[in-house]
């Protein structure tokens, strides 16, 4: 009895683990090396209760944000999965911990965009007084930037630190003594902000509500 419990608790989370890898494949633009780990007994899954997923994966597009590498944990999950054609969709709207990784291609890739430029045009201007940002380095796990003003590009890299306070991201230039809040929806939390081996790496808190 209790070896056919287990084997039907492996399938069940085998079919869920299929349902939320087919969600994260139509949320995201691309995402690889996508692993899932579920704990939750077949009872709960068939109630539609997840205890425990963890998620990892990498070379993600998200709306045009890209992350090297991400992480997800969340637990007491309420979700409505249809197994015949692993759909899957959540009752609540859950808690959930993530950790994102950007190295320096991704954050300048994003920030150069068409999408998201206005956001590093503001930096420029808020904390360095330059119309536009040019160039984004991140070397011995120090953030540098580089800016314009109109046709005079500024070559030296100003290093801009990172501060998180309150559940918000901020920028500061020591030069100039000014300081940027980034801004974020109001559901995401920032629990801290870290440069090491020259990824920069966000810890976040949030609903989701796919």
């Amino acid at each position: 009895m209790i070896a056919k419990r287990h084997k039907e608790t492996g399938i069940l989370a085998k079919f869920l683990e299929q349902g939320v890898r087919m969600l994260l494949i139509k949320e995201c633009k691309k995402i690889n090396n996508i692993k899932i780990g579920i704990i939750s007994s077949s009872t709960q899954i068939i109630k539609g209760e997840i205890q425990k997923i963890n998620i990892t994966a990498k070379d993600i597009n998200y709306k045009e944000l890209l992350f090297d590498e991400f992480e997800l944990e969340a637990n007491h999950l309420k979700i409505n999965f249809k197994i015949t054609t692993k759909e899957l969709y959540f009752k609540n709207d859950p808690i959930v911990k993530f950790k994102i990784s950007l190295s320096q291609n991704s954050l300048k890739k994003i920030l150069l965009s068409n999408n998201w430029n206005y956001i590093g045009n503001r930096i420029s201007k808020e904390i360095l007084n330059q119309d536009k940002l040019e160039d984004i380095k991140i070397k011995n796990d120090k953030l540098l930037i580089k800016t314009s003003e109109e046709s005079n590009t500024i070559n030296k890299l100003e290093q801009i630190h990172i501060k998180v306070h309150e559940g918000n991201i901020y920028l500061k230039n020591r030069t100039y003594k000014k300081t940027i809040k980034i801004p974020f929806e109001d559901k995401i939390y920032i629990e801290n902000v870290n440069i090491v081996n020259d990824l920069i790496n966000v810890f976040i808190t949030s609903s989701i509500n796919f």
